[in-house]
């Protein structure tokens, strides 16, 4: 019998062998690491343009607890229905400032002083914010309250 139960034990394992080696990494994090960065913007700024919002760009990474913390603020802390009520968001992958980068560059947004880091664009494309000094780089000791007062003062800046 326990040899019986080892096999089907084996069996299990490798029947669910594909599945664990195609999982997405993005199943990790916030992150699509395989997104197209430029075309989910493109379709966020369309979609602003009906509905008046400006798109905020959050550049991060599935490694990066302060972009992790910075997601679940959005998602579920006081700066939840703040970011409802003002913004389309997408999230950009930078992995290890390999991907993505330039894109950053183009919107002034400078990766190497700290992810997240973020872009507020008008729904024309232009640039309203950009994060220039890792800003949110420390979110985590920012916390939650921390936090929504960033994006407080982001959504009271005039456009």
């Amino acid at each position: 019998m326990h040899k019986s139960l080892s096999r089907l034990g084996l069996q299990a394992c490798l029947a669910l062998a594909p599945w664990v080696a195609t999982a997405s990494p993005a199943a990790d994090g916030p992150y699509d690491e395989k997104a197209d960065a430029r075309g989910e913007i493109r379709a966020s700024l369309a979609a602003a343009q009906q509905d008046k919002l400006p798109v905020l760009v959050v550049f991060g990474a599935n490694w990066c607890g302060d972009c992790k913390m910075l997601d679940t603020a959005f998602k579920s802390g006081a700066s939840a229905p703040l970011m409802a009520k003002h913004f389309r968001i997408v999230k950009v992958d930078v992995g290890r400032f390999t991907r993505n980068v330039d894109l950053a560059d183009g919107y002034g947004v400078p990766l190497k002083k700290g992810i997240p880091a973020v872009a507020v664009l008008a729904a024309d494309g232009r640039v309203l914010f950009a994060t220039q000094g890792g800003e949110l780089a420390e979110a985590r000791k920012m916390g939650d309250a921390g936090v929504h007062a960033f994006f407080t003062q982001v959504v009271a800046r005039p456009r």
